[in-house]
Formats: C-alpha cells, sequence, structure tokens
C-alpha cells in the first residue's frame, strides 16, 4: 500500500502525503517507507521527504527471461551483466540455466512460456534445437534475443565471428613469420560443430588471415578437430592426433580458449611445447594468464565486447 502511494516513478511525497494516501498511522508509515528504503524501492529525498525509485506498482513490472549458457566463465559474466542491469532497470528477471545441453535448453524454452515473460534472453549453443526453441516462443508470441548463436526469427546479438577469425589467423601467420621464418608442418583447426555454421566463420577467418600473412599455408598439411565436449575431451582428441601426426611445428588456430588450453597441454605433456604455436578465441581469464607467461606458445586470443568489434 505505501509503494501504491507514489504514482509515477522519480515522485517525491512528504510523509504527511503518504500518511494521507494511505491512511496508516505515522509510526506504521514510517517504519513501512524504511524498510522500503532499505530495500532500494524508495529514496530519502531530503529530511521527511520520500522518492519513488522504483515505478508505478499498479503497472505489471515488465518481465525478462534468460537463459543462461550454462557455467563456463564467459556465461558467468553474460549472466552477472544481465542481472547487473536488470537490477538497476528494476526489470523483473527469470533466470534458467541451459546447462551446455540441447535437452535442457529445450525444456528451459517451455518453463520461460509458462512464466508469461515479455522477452527472452536464449544463450545456447547447439544449432541443431535453435530453430525448435525459437518455433517455441513464436508460438507463444514472446519476442527473443539470441545471444552469440543466430535462432531463426530471433534478434541476433553477437560477434562479427569472421573478422575476429581474421584478427586471430593474421596475429598467428605473423608469429610464424617472425619466429620461425614462416616455416610450418602442420595446420591444426578445433573446430566447434555443434555451434552450427555461424562459429564456423571463426576458423574461416583464421585461415583467410593465416594466408594473407603466409601465402603458402594452404600447402601445408591441415587437420581438424572436433572441439565440442569439455576441456578434456579436446585434450584427449589433441594426444591422439599427436601420437597419429608426430610432433612437428603446428599452428593450432582454436575456435574458443578452452580448445586452445588443450592444445597447449597436450603439447607440454609431450614435451614439445616449442613445436606449437596457439591462437584463440574469447580472451578468458586463464588464457589471459597464460599470455601474461613468457615463453608461453599461446600467442593471441580475441577478446569479445559488446559495445565494440572483435580485438585482439
Amino acid at each position: 500500500m505505501v509503494l501504491k502511494a507514489f504514482r509515477h516513478l522519480g515522485e517525491e511525497l512528504q510523509l504527511a502525503e503518504v500518511i494521507d494516501r494511505t491512511g496508516f498511522p505515522k509510526t506504521t508509515t514510517f517504519r513501512l517507507l524504511r524498510t522500503l528504503i532499505h530495500g532500494g524501492l524508495i529514496e530519502r529525498a531530503s529530511a521527511g521527504v520520500y522518492r519513488n525509485s522504483f515505478g508505478p506498482i499498479t503497472a505489471r513490472p515488465f518481465r525478462i527471461g534468460f537463459a543462461s549458457q550454462g557455467d563456463t566463465e564467459f556465461a558467468l559474466e553474460v549472466t552477472k551483466s544481465v542481472e547487473t542491469v536488470a537490477s538497476r532497470e528494476h526489470v523483473q528477471l527469470v533466470t534458467l540455466n541451459n546447462r551446455y545441453s540441447a535437452r535442457e535448453a529445450l525444456r528451459n524454452a517451455d518453463l520461460l512460456i509458462r512464466e508469461h515473460v515479455d522477452l527472452v534472453l536464449e544463450f545456447q549453443t547447439y544449432e541443431r534445437v535453435a530453430s525448435v526453441i525459437a518455433s517455441k516462443f513464436l508460438a507463444a508470441n514472446t519476442p527473443v534475443i539470441a545471444i552469440e548463436v543466430p535462432h531463426p526469427g530471433a534478434t541476433y546479438f553477437g560477434a562479427d565471428n569472421y573478422k575476429a577469425g581474421l584478427i586471430g589467423g593474421k596475429a598467428l601467420g605473423r608469429w610464424a613469420r617472425e619466429n620461425w621464418n614462416g616455416q610450418v608442418d602442420q595446420l591444426v583447426l578445433v573446430a566447434l560443430p555443434i555451434a552450427g555454421s555461424l562459429l564456423e566463420l571463426r576458423l574461416v577467418g583464421m585461415v583467410d588471415g593465416l594466408r594473407s600473412e603466409l601465402p603458402k599455408i594452404l600447402e601445408t598439411p591441415l587437420a581438424r578437430l572436433n572441439g565440442s565436449g569439455t576441456f578434456e575431451q579436446v585434450l584427449n582428441e589433441m594426444r591422439q592426433f599427436l601420437r597419429r601426426r608426430g610432433l612437428r611445428r603446428t599452428l593450432v588456430a582454436s575456435v574458443n580458449d578452452i580448445c586452445s588450453m588443450a592444445a597447449l597441454r597436450a603439447f607440454a605433456e609431450a614435451g614439445a611445447s616449442e613445436q606449437c604455436a596457439v591462437v584463440g578465441q574469447n580472451a578468458l581469464r586463464e588464457a589471459r594468464a597464460e599470455l601474461r607467461r613468457p615463453g608461453s606458445r599461446l600467442v593471441g586470443s580475441v577478446a569479445y565486447f559488446p559495445n565494440a568489434t572483435a580485438r585482439s
């Protein structure tokens, strides 16, 4: 009832006016106002004057459903940002975790529809279920913003993946030219097939960037590895690759830093760190720490910012 006394956002009322509009006793009104101030819904504008910082209580609050990708560092940073802005703008946020699972993402889509949210922020990786998830929200007449991986009919919020790959490829090529005189024995591309064609553009850009620095790179033996799964899964694939192909001067261009760090580990285990040079994507905290380590063979990682283009 005290919040209802304020009829619009930013309205200022004296204590006597709040008492008049609510009909509550002075002590009760004062106690409730103090509680609302503590909760951040009301501000004390001056002595005996209170300002509404929440909005009219009679209006239905805007509700956003946010389906987070999972518990990776990048996903947690996105979640933290969304929660901060929702709190600042006094928007109700229904947060679910897709747990890097196609099945969980489909289940969460149904849950958000039942919650009758006004907008959905969908952050899930699997291209094969993107159209199904999008059709569910379309049928419910709920607009969607797709983060990182496009969903049919949704507004796309993500990076220029080709340009990000181009940045990384050029950096890797320059390093090989300056440190190995451009002499490369094999090139490894670590992909993420589950994410579909858009993230594949990172690798297309990587190859084009490499070719701009090392024109003969396409004559080098090329291998593609599947980077879907955990760090351990990627590490096992890299171990098997090194056993098959041997320890030779190898450039590794990976779709994300999980794959990059796994590649570095595999070469280190084989005692052949000096035989590789790796470029990743996302500039995760672990990758940034590795970049600062003297002699690291992680020679670059491309960072992503919501208000700018990709940077190396």
